[in-house]
């Protein structure tokens, strides 16, 4: 169907409706000569009269019935969509899916998931867990959330909380047995617990600050996993070393199931960000799922 013959459709519809093209004109807010040459141009097209006209009435002809009877309810059914659309416009409803880092699962989803939620009862949450960056568009994605804003140009990138201090932790008994590093060139003397990226099964380096330069290790891994809550375990039952966001052993360190090495060389990484396409036009349950954690994620940042 071409995009005329979709206008004269929503003419004949009015006219067919009020029987005037007067008043069908003013309804549709255009001119009654307009309106009469789209009608004119879709009976054209179909090659049958629509409507009879006289100076006084407008009628079906027996064509324009049987017309009109086949397109009322596909017509009543794109009404109703709009009229849905419309009601979701100002609500917050429907599926946010969203295209996340696995560290984002503990430290950004599990504290807030069970509030917004509860909060907005008509939004449903469809998480996708992916270490790579997500071209959003083609994974029908409404978000997605990674760590720093190095993103596309055209992407609205905005800040969930503060940088994400990282940390060497190990348990007291493994260092009792094999002593504490006091630099990171001693790592190499010591079993690493590394953390391994489920798209491109690369390891991921262990970055340190040292003397003022950048440097990274490259950990020859005695264990290797693509979450870092298993890196903190494992640290715990003593297998090794692990480098991780300070925040996920934060508990572990309290009690002092696990210690921290190497503090004075351990980086923050740069903050969360979701990143979106645009703001024109931002779904209400995307907008209002941004506001909140924006909110919520300052609490998190201790």
């Amino acid at each position: 169907m071409r995009l005329e013959q979709l206008s004269g459709l929503i003419a004949f519809l009015k006219v067919a409706e009020t029987r005037s093209f007067t008043r069908a004109a003013a309804e549709l807010g255009v001119s009654s000569p307009s309106l009469s040459e789209a009608v004119k141009g879709l009976e054209t097209r179909l090659g049958v009269r629509l409507l009879n006209r006289t100076t006084r009435s407008v009628g079906l002809t027996e064509a324009g019935a049987v017309y009109l009877e086949r397109v009322r309810p596909a017509t009543e059914e794109i009404q109703a969509a709009a009229a849905a659309l419309m009601d979701m416009k100002d609500r917050p409803a429907g599926t946010l899916r969203l295209s996340l880092p696995w560290i984002a699962g503990p430290l950004l989803v599990e504290p807030l998931m069970a509030q917004f939620l509860s909060l907005y009862p008509d939004v449903k949450l469809d998480l996708v867990f992916d270490d790579g960056f997500t071209d959003l568009a083609a994974g029908c994605f409404d978000a997605g959330v990674r760590i720093g804003e190095l993103l596309e140009k055209d992407m609205v990138a905005v800040r969930l909380g503060g940088p994400l201090k990282t940390a060497i932790v190990a348990s007291p008994a493994y260092l009792a047995v094999n002593g504490t590093p006091a630099r990171p060139a001693d790592l190499g003397e010591h079993r690493c617990i590394a953390y391994r990226f489920g798209s491109t099964r690369a390891l991921a380096a262990w970055e340190f600050v040292e003397d003022g330069r950048d440097i990274a290790y490259a950990p020859e891994p005695s264990m290797s996993a693509n979450t870092m809550p298993l890196a903190v375990e494992a640290a715990i039952q003593n297998i090794g070393l692990a480098f991780v966001v300070e925040r996920l052993a934060a508990q572990h360190l309290k009690s002092g199931a696990l210690v921290k090495v190497l503090e004075s060389y351990c980086p923050a990484f740069e903050p969360f960000h979701i990143y979106y396409p645009s703001r024109r036009l931002t779904p209400p349950k995307l907008k209002v799922f941004v506001d909140f954690a924006r909110r919520r994620c300052r609490g998190l940042e201790e």
